[in-house]
């Protein structure tokens, strides 16, 4: 009688924490240097907001190089001295990144700490550094000093320092994603700072409406408005973070070659993707490359579309785009 009744407990548990409710349960909070929505539609919606949070804070806690004791900063600290044992989250990341060196011209680049320090761009020091001093950083620069051998990460130079930003939040968003699912979640809406990934569609049965920003506009003016479910989009541009400094206007995005910031035709760029990492990288590789090499580069690969806002007020889609607009 006891395990039939424990079998019953069970069941109720199970049908309950996937039972979708048609009511939104949100919760903002601050990680990854960016304000962090998740709306989760589930009557389990409290616990899997709890569980998913953690998520971030616990990859946050692996992938961010400024928070002392974490993968990347102990490999940063580690560089050119000993090899670091790290998570198979933190080896997939760092493998993800050479991905995305190898198509992007090695724009890309993980090994680029060393410049996004000098620059400072989105802290108090931001400036634009002396010549002797972005040299040096370049030298810095390398995607072909990590070795890796399994689990163990090793930087070969001293003075070097990985910089997994570009791909972090889109792979963390991935994680969540995969939390909730295991967790028979079926609507939610992930959005970790500009990386909207959706789970299943609004319980109505109809699709979610992603704004995609004006480059030109403040934040949360929309320029135009896809239509996804189970989908990455990930928008970015120059607009998000940039200091000025004698009429000149500096932007994040470096180019690990000449160590400035990328001159490029593109205003913003959004990526839609099944994987939010995906969406990450190629945002900031289109832009790197430019409008014409950004978009041919995106009709190469399968799962992904892009809309590029160009610098003079025009818009590029790929050629699977349409379907998704509003």
């Amino acid at each position: 009688m006891k395990k039939i009744l424990a079998l019953i407990l069970a069941l109720i548990f199970i049908f309950s924490s996937c039972s979708r409710s048609n009511e939104p349960y949100s919760r903002t909070d601050f990680y990854l240097g960016t304000v962090v929505t998740l709306t989760i539609y589930d009557d389990n919606a409290e616990n899997l907001m709890d569980g998913a949070m953690a998520e971030i804070e616990r990859l946050e806690n692996l992938l961010s190089r400024s928070v002392d004791g974490s993968d990347i900063n102990r490999i940063n600290q580690s560089a050119g001295l000993n090899g670091v044992r790290v998570s198979q989250e933190t080896v997939e990341v760092i493998e993800k990144g050479i991905e995305f060196y190898n198509i992007s011209e090695g724009l890309f680049d993980i090994t680029i700490g060393p410049l996004v320090d000098l620059w400072g761009i989105g802290t108090e020091s931001a400036g634009v550094p002396k010549e002797e001093e972005r040299l040096a950083a370049i030298d810095n620069i390398g995607i072909e000093a990590i070795e890796t051998d399994g689990n163990l990460v090793f930087l070969a130079s001293s003075g070097m320092k990985l910089e997994t930003g570009g791909i972090a939040k889109g792979y963390i968003a991935d994680k969540v994603a995969e939390y909730l699912r295991e967790n028979n979640c079926e609507a939610a809406v992930i959005n970790l700072g500009g990386n909207v990934l959706t789970l299943g569609k609004k319980p109505d049965g109809s699709t979610w409406k992603i704004g995609i920003q004006n480059p030109f506009e403040s934040t949360g003016t929309y320029i135009r408005v896809v239509e996804v479910d189970e989908k990455s989009v990930v928008t970015s541009g120059p607009y998000e973070r940039f200091f000025e400094e004698n009429g000149t206007v500096y932007h994040h995005i470096l180019n690990p070659f000449t160590g400035y910031p990328v001159d490029s035709d593109i205003a913003g760029v959004s990526i839609i993707s099944d994987k939010s990492m995906d969406g990450d990288g190629l945002s900031t590789t289109v832009f790197a490359l430019g409008s014409e090499k950004g978009m041919a580069l995106i009709e190469t690969i399968g799962d992904a579309e892009c809309i590029i806002i160009l610098k003079d007020g025009n818009i590029e889609y790929s050629s699977g785009l349409l379907q998704y607009l509003d």
